[in-house]
This record gives structure tokens, sequence and C-alpha cells, in this order.
């Protein structure tokens, strides 16, 4: 494997030399540059051999931060990945770091483990979000559908050994999975595929009128049936009828259904005149079908028809590591459909995301993302990811003690350790330490909205362990 370029930009020579003893030691190969100007000028050759650039804060002219800032404004190199490093930092100076797209911020004097894995980890990233896109291209051609998780390589497996066959399917999973997409490409890896694919949402059609809306009518059969018309079955012949939500349909529907699948037989309303159809039948539902049977809403016999190959649609929860490139898709998705470039997201952003429940699965990702899409500047950073509607930021417990004071006079009670000591104030190392660290989480939690999700993400700490140190320090919603 060729080994990976690192841009070390610092204006004292020992950091550099430092740094490049360091990661040549690891088999990097590292180039130096001791102002931001030079390295914009490195970085921004066509033939760049950077993997990772690595910069100081303080530089001479430009700083490191508005160096950063302007690499995320260039097309070629708005991605390559960077770590911020200062020997004078301060809380502003690592929120902008963060917010600007640097992958890690850290303080000097600088750890050789702590400097090689935070190294490891950025370029193992990058080369992770590089494979995802192109690894996306390919799985976006055959199934529409794409992940690397376990859950999703066995739908796909499934998918390719029952599309051939005529067999029907039973597609089962949570709402907003993906299971039209899994219905889709069965129909397109299968002998049908240049045939119709006709999709019916029977929760969508009034119990009254779904028998003609699948079989069709003639004129006069009802009230308003001005002319004769060709139901779903007859518009799918020779090809696939993907039955959404069939967990809804009508009893009597249903039994029509059933004919249809034993026999190829149907007939319009109104009708006596037998029509012989040649479909495959798919069928989709968020319900406990065996449940339907037991209640005597589904009939047994139409449930063993359809469920001749069960195929389940994982949830998202199930597949947390296809995040990042579900979220990639869709950004380029949403910029293919307006017309714009697509916008790079940050680490901190796609972390956050991985920390949701998403009880809303695929749909609600991407409309998280879409939304952020829309609000978000050049890149989209940490402060564009909206509020988890699924969840108080504070937990049922800690919003009743973090709830913001209702009265006046509350809401002015000074905090006893909002402000950060000075030395002279007799206090001890630990007592410095965790006044500081409240500060700091204070003012994180203020950058986020009060966000425990986000605000976790960027202090690098579980939520679990943040919640604790919010009652531990005993912080109030609102202050700072």
């Amino acid at each position: 494997m060729t080994a990976k370029t690192i841009l070390v930009v610092d204006d004292e020579k020992n950091i550099r030399r430092t740094l490049s003893l360091v990661l040549e030691g690891e088999g990097y190969r590292v180039i130096g540059a001791e102002t931001a100007e030079i390295a914009l000028d490195i970085l921004g050759s066509p033939s760049s051999p950077v993997d990772l650039a690595i910069f100081d804060v303080k530089l001479p002219q430009m700083s490191g931060l508005d160096a950063l800032e302007r690499l995320r404004r260039e097309d070629a190199t708005k991605d390559v990945p960077v770590i911020v490093i200062s020997g004078h930092a301060t809380v502003n100076d690592a929120v902008h770091a963060i917010k600007l797209g640097a992958s890690d911020f850290f303080e000097k004097p600088l750890a050789r483990e702590r400097v090689l894995v935070s190294v490891k980890n950025v370029l193992e990233a990058a080369q992770t979000k590089r494979a995802l896109t192109e690894m996306s291209k390919e799985q976006l051609a055959k199934y529409e559908m794409i992940g690397k998780s376990a859950p999703v390589q066995r739908v796909f497996h499934e998918i390719e050994k029952v599309a051939p066959t005529k067999a029907s399917v039973l597609i089962t999973g949570e709402s907003g999975t993906g299971k039209e997409l899994i219905a889709r490409a069965i129909h397109r890896l299968s002998p049908r595929a240049d045939e119709p694919f006709v999709k019916v949402n029977c929760a969508a059609i009034p119990r009254e009128l779904i028998e003609s809306e699948l079989f069709g009518h003639e004129k006069g059969a009802f009230t308003g049936a001005q002319a004769k018309r060709r139901g779903f079955f007859e518009q799918a012949h020779g090809g696939t009828i993907f039955l959404d939500e069939i967990g809804d349909m009508d009893l009597v529907a249903q039994a029509k259904v059933l004919r249809a699948l034993q026999s190829g037989e149907i007939s319009r309303v109104g009708s006596e005149h037998v029509i012989n159809v040649d479909v495959r039948v798919l069928a989709a539902t968020n319900k406990d079908l065996g449940k339907g049977v037991e209640t005597g809403e589904f009939r047994e016999d139409l449930f063993f028809r359809l469920n001749v190959f069960p195929l389940r649609s994982p949830s998202l929860r199930e597949r947390v590591e296809d995040i990042p490139l579900l979220a990639f898709s869709f950004m380029q998705g949403f910029a293919k459909e307006n017309g714009t470039k697509p916008k790079p997201i940050d680490d901190a952003v796609i972390s956050a995301l991985v920390a949701r429940k998403w009880p809303g699965n695929v749909r609600e990702l991407k409309n998280v993302v879409e939304r952020m899409a829309i609000l978000s500047g050049d890149r989209v950073t940490i402060a564009d990811l909206p509020e988890d509607p699924h969840e108080s930021p504070f937990g049922e417990e800690e919003a009743r003690e973090a709830a913001v004071p209702e009265t006046f006079e509350e809401e002015h009670q000074e905090t006893p350790s909002k402000q950060v000591p000075v030395p002279g104030q007799y206090l001890t190392l630990r007592e410095y330490r965790e006044q500081t660290e409240r500060k700091y989480i204070v003012d994180t939690l203020k950058l986020t909205g009060w966000n425990i999700s986000r605000t976790a993400v960027i202090l690098g700490v579980e939520r679990t362990n943040l919640h604790k140190k919010i009652r531990g320090y005993q912080i109030k919603r609102g202050e700072g």
C-alpha cells in the first residue's frame, strides 16, 4: 500500500521536525510548510499528494483557522481532512475549528500516542468515505439501495436468490425502511424487468373502491362508473404488481386477490367475464399479519399464499454503520435534483446522526439531510443539525432538573462557578479543574442550543456520561 502523505504546517521548526520524526517512524510521508500560504499552494495543486493536513492555529499572516476556512470553500480541497493544533487553545478556537470542518483539535505539547491515534482515525475515516461513495454508485445502479452492513447485505443476497423465480414475496418491516425499494429491486433483477411494475397503496384507496381499483369495472357497474376501466392487475399483466400496506386490505378484496394468485383469473366489477392475467405479486406491510390472521382481520389462506418467501427490511437502528453512506447519498441526490453542488458534511454531524434512534428510519434520515442541505452554508456543520424531535435534549429527568427558571429572580441568581477562577483565589487543583470543566460544558451546550447529542459529540464523551456531569455540576438549562 502506498504511504499516506501528511502536510505539517507550523512556523516552529522544532514542531515540524518532531512531527516528521513521529509520523515517518510509522511509515507516513511528511511534507513541511512554515506558512498557511505555502500550504494552500501545495494543497491547491492539481497533483497534490496530500492525504491529511495538520495546521497550527497561530501562523505568520494567515492563521490556521483562516486557511481551513479557505480550504473548505474550494472544490479541490473541500474534502481534505484537517487536524488543528494549538499552543494556546481557547474554547472558541476548538469550537470554531470543528464548525469549519476540522476532523480533530488538540493542544501542544503534542503527545506521540495522541497524534498517531488521531492521524490513523482521520485517515481511515476519509478512506471509508471515499469507498462508500464508490460503493453507492454500484449498488444504486443495481438495487436503488445502498449499504455495507450485514443486514443489508443479507437483503441483497435474498433479493438475488428470489428475483429470478415466480415466487410471491412478503416484505415486512417498519415504516420508512425501504420496502418499496426492495420490491423494485426484485422486479428489476427478474425476467419480468422489461414488463410493467405497478404499485398499489392499499391503505390509500377507500375500502368501497379497492375492488374496482384492483380488478377494474365495466361501464355503469356502479354510480360514477361512466366508462370501462382496466384494474391494476390487468395493467400489470406480464409484469409485477406490488401491493403495499396489504395489511389494510378489505376481506372481500383479499378473497379476490387470493383467487388471482391461485388461478390467474380476475373479473371486473359488474362483469361475469373471466380475464386471465400473468402477474407476479409482491406485498409489503408494517403490520404483523400473523396476529391479523388470529384476530380474523386477514385471511389465513392469503397469508400463506403471499408468504412463500418472507423478506424482512431491517430498521435503521440495525444498520447504523450505513448512516454515513446514506447521508452522503441523500446529499448528492438533493444537489442533483436542485442543480447545485453537493455540500460536504462534517464528521461531527455524521457522528451525531449515528447517535440518534431514528424511529422513522431511512425516510426520516433523508428528510433531516435535505433540511440541512437547505439551511446550511457551503458545508454542513454541527450547528445545522436540527433538534431530534424524539428526544428531549436533557431526557425527562434531566429536563425537569435543568428547566429554565420561571421567575426573574431565579433567572438572575448568580451561579457560584460560572466564572473560571484565577490564581490567588486559593482553590485546590481539583476545584479549579471542576469549575473550568463546568464552564466548558455550559459554553458548548449553549453553542449547540442545549442539544445533548451534539454537545457529547463535540466534547468526545458518551451522552450518558454528559448527563451525569450535568447533574453533578447542577447545570441549569439556559445559563451561560
